[in-house]
């Protein structure tokens, strides 16, 4: 397993804002995007996940071994948080939705409709979801907002028992997790009008 994304540029709004970029995240391995706000983190991921096209390049990995998780919790509001574990695994033919909520300290709260968590135990079983669908190669854009201390070490403890079992992360986060992981900054392949063949008028507008 292994993702790989080469020469790669990608747009927000119908301009490139990264090109050029090149990295690959094996199994067992995390690697942390960094870069300030508005540098382009949240456009790669959404282009890696598919969710977009690439301008140019190419990313290799299967998509359907993909998970991605953004600032969105994805839950149904009038769904407890356990049919909303439930519903996922089953549209992916995924894993234990009780070990799920045990790993994000939500058994407590398994009954108790989404509408009615908090926006902490919300992004908790948002991020649980990754657990019950069972695919490999994860791609997670901020998953720590609105989450404590306590939350943040639950999700780093998932990580890593995620990557223990063969599996790879791709993080957008400003926080140190607590656990080894190459640290990739996009901000040396922002885009230039050289790089992406405009005209110097429209470099103002990367």
């Amino acid at each position: 397993m292994m993702l790989r994304v080469k020469d790669l540029t990608v747009a927000r709004g119908g301009l490139p804002v990264l090109a050029g970029v090149s990295f690959s995240v094996d199994a067992g391995q995390a690697v942390m995007l960094r870069g300030p706000n508005g540098s382009g983190k949240t456009t790669l991921l959404r282009t890696i996940a598919r969710l977009q096209d690439p301008v140019a390049g190419q990313i290799e990995c299967d998509p359907d071994q993909v998970a991605y998780a953004a600032h969105s919790d994805g839950l149904k509001s009038m769904l407890s948080a356990r049919e909303n574990l439930r519903f996922w695994a089953d549209v992916y033919g995924g894993g234990d939705v009780e070990a799920a909520l045990e790993a994000f300290e939500l058994s407590r709260l398994a009954e108790r409709m989404a509408a009615h968590l908090s926006a902490g135990q919300r992004r908790r079983l948002g991020l649980a979801r990754l657990l019950v669908v069972k695919r490999p190669i994860w791609i997670l854009d901020e998953p720590t907002v609105s989450l404590d201390e306590a939350s943040v070490a639950l999700f780093a403890n998932g990580v890593k028992a995620h990557l223990a079992t063969g599996g790879l992360a791709l993080i957008a986060t400003h926080l140190d997790l607590g656990f080894a992981a190459e640290r990739f900054d996009v901000s040396a392949y922002r885009a230039t009008a050289e790089a992406v063949g405009l005209g110097a008028s429209d470099e103002a507008f990367l």
